[in-house]
This record gives C-alpha cells, sequence and structure tokens, in this order.
C-alpha cells in the first residue's frame, strides 16, 4: 500500500505490517462485525464504505462530524468509550469488539497491555502520517480488507485516484502558477507545512508554487514571523488558514497579519468550509476524498478551469 502500510493474504491468514507493528488475523477472525474507533478520523474510512453500523463505540464524539454516526450514536448503537484524556477501558472490555483501531500513542501503553491482556484486538495505524494524499486514501483498502468489503474499497479507491489524476491534468494546463502560503502562527510560532507534506504536495497538483517547495520536510516546519515575512514577498494566496470567522477576528488574534501583502490584497482560505462545532469534515471524509480537497485547491488558484464548482472543504475569509 505504502511506506508505512502493507497487507497481503497467504494460506488463509492475513498479514498486516503497520510501522513498528506485525498483525495476523486468521480467516475465522475477519471480517470484523464489531469495531471501536478511537480517532475520529478513521471514521471517514468507514463511512466511505457505507459500514457504519460495524462501530460499536468511539472516543471523543464530539469531533465525529457524519450525521450517519452521530444518529447511531442519539440511538445508544455506539457508544462513547471516552477521549484521549482518559479511555473508559472497562467499558470497552465489557462491550467486547473484534477489533479496536487507533494511532499508536505511547503514553497509552499501560491502557493497550491492559485491553490486550483482556483478549481484545488493538491494530494501530499511522494513516495520519501519510504525506501523498492518495497513499492516504489507500487506507480504504485496509479497512475493506477487515469488514469484507474488498471490492467496494479497490471501486472507491479507483474512482477517486481517477478523479485526482484527471483534475491534475486539468490543473496543468493553467497559464499562471500563483504563489502560495499555507498554515498560521500558535503564539509567536508559525507552522509551516515542509516541502513533502500533504499541503505541499497538494499544491503542487494543484499546478501553485508554495514558498516552502524546494524543502525536503515530511513535518512543520516552526518559524518566526519575521522568517515568514521574508518569504512571504509575491503570494497571492493563504490557504488552510486554521478556522477563523474572518479577516478582523484573524487580526485581533495577530496583529502582525496585517503586516502581509497577501492578507491585505490577496486571497485567504480556511478549511472550515464542512465544520459543525468541534467536527471538521475536511479531516474526516478528506482524508479518503483526496480528489475533492485538491479540487478546491484549484478552484482557489484558477477558477477559471472549474466555473462551476463550489468549495467543499474550503472557505473564503472575509
Amino acid at each position: 500500500m505504502s511506506g508505512r502500510t502493507q497487507f497481503k493474504e497467504h494460506d488463509g491468514v492475513l498479514e498486516l505490517k503497520s510501522g513498528n507493528f506485525t498483525y495476523n488475523f486468521k480467516q475465522n477472525q475477519t471480517p470484523f462485525k464489531k469495531i471501536i474507533l478511537l480517532n475520529a478520523s478513521m471514521a471517514g474510512y468507514i463511512s466511505e464504505l457505507g459500514a457504519e453500523n460495524v462501530i460499536i463505540g468511539v472516543s471523543s464524539p464530539e469531533y465525529i462530524y457524519s450525521d450517519k454516526i452521530q444518529n447511531l450514536i442519539k440511538e445508544g448503537k455506539i457508544q462513547n468509550v471516552g477521549s484521549e484524556q482518559k479511555y473508559d477501558v472497562e467499558k470497552i472490555i465489557s462491550m467486547k469488539p473484534d477489533a479496536i483501531f487507533t494511532n499508536h500513542i505511547a503514553s497509552f501503553d499501560n491502557t493497550y497491555e491492559l485491553l490486550k491482556n483482556n483478549g481484545i484486538q488493538v491494530i494501530f495505524l499511522d494513516e495520519y502520517m501519510e504525506q501523498k494524499p492518495l497513499e492516504k486514501t489507500a487506507y480504504i483498502k485496509l479497512f475493506g480488507e477487515f469488514l469484507g468489503k474488498e471490492k467496494e474499497a479497490e471501486a472507491k479507491y479507483q474512482e477517486v485516484e481517477k478523479n485526482y489524476s484527471d483534475l491534475k491534468q486539468l490543473a496543468s494546463k493553467a497559464k499562471e502558477k500563483p504563489v502560495v502560503l499555507a498554515n498560521e502562527m500558535y503564539g509567536d510560532v508559525w507552522y509551516l507545512p515542509g516541502g513533502n507534506t500533504s499541503v505541499a504536495h497538494y499544491i503542487s497538483d494543484a499546478n501553485a508554487n508554495y514558498i516552502m517547495k524546494d524543502n525536503k520536510d515530511e513535518k512543520a516546519l516552526t518559524m518566526s514571523f519575521e522568517e515568514v515575512y521574508a518569504k512571504a514577498g509575491g503570494v497571492q494566496y493563504w490557504v488552510n488558514a486554521g478556522s477563523h470567522t474572518s479577516k478582523k477576528e484573524m487580526l485581533g488574534m495577530n496583529p502582525f497579519y496585517g503586516k502581509l501583502d497577501v492578507f491585505n490584497k490577496g486571497k485567504i482560505y480556511t478549511i472550515a468550509g464542512k465544520e459543525k462545532l468541534k467536527a471538521n469534515d475536511f479531516f474526516e471524509s478528506g482524508v479518503v476524498r483526496a480528489d475533492l480537497i485538491l479540487k478546491d485547491y484549484i478552484k482557489i488558484f484558477h477558477p477559471e478551469l472549474l466555473p462551476d464548482y463550489q468549495l467543499t472543504y474550503m472557505k473564503e475569509l472575509q
């Protein structure tokens, strides 16, 4: 699948390698009928497969965007099993899930041990670390394997991949290649996506020039306002600018922003196009729908190429 995750079937055993972890599932162990998600973002994969009814528990349900999952929570068919502050281990054990999916967090090793000692299968995935958009989408195939929906998963992946490739081709026809800034400051640090992050890949595939495109990092770079200011000359678009409600509110949080040309003369976009309270679908269906995220960026940088398309996850800040 990708550098971080591989799975293969041999002699009726499904073998998964994920990061430093290896798992072997016998034929009678899958498909899973009852799963718990300890990361809201993984819900996106399950929803795209139409398999919401296999979820019996989630942590931090307030971060889940899907109406269908929220309704199942209201009906008591999906239980709240706590949050990243504290999981309700006894409740989880009593629910007897076939598997729990989560990102590995070292400080929870004791909790994971406790669950494993009670015969519960804990599966660690690193989907959030994938920086190539389609490699993040590809995790749907893994969930397809586990849930007995291989065909649906393969079809969905192929659809997203084809759309992505067609959109990238469309973007390459643009006459202009605008200069782009991304993310924002927290306190006195600007977390600027490295040149090998998903944000950088999207901007490049949408045929625009990201100011850090020559950088090789897969993680955010920490910079002072002055350092970013020095690089921000000629920037026409500022994307992923948090989830602010207005330019005025943004300036109230950080008066320095007003010194940037792009703040005064360019266009600014947040990722709050599909947000409800604490839940943001950019981090949910967006993990699968790389094609729609790319489409948003193309619409932003080259509106003439997609005249009738309305933004899905992004929103222009006024």
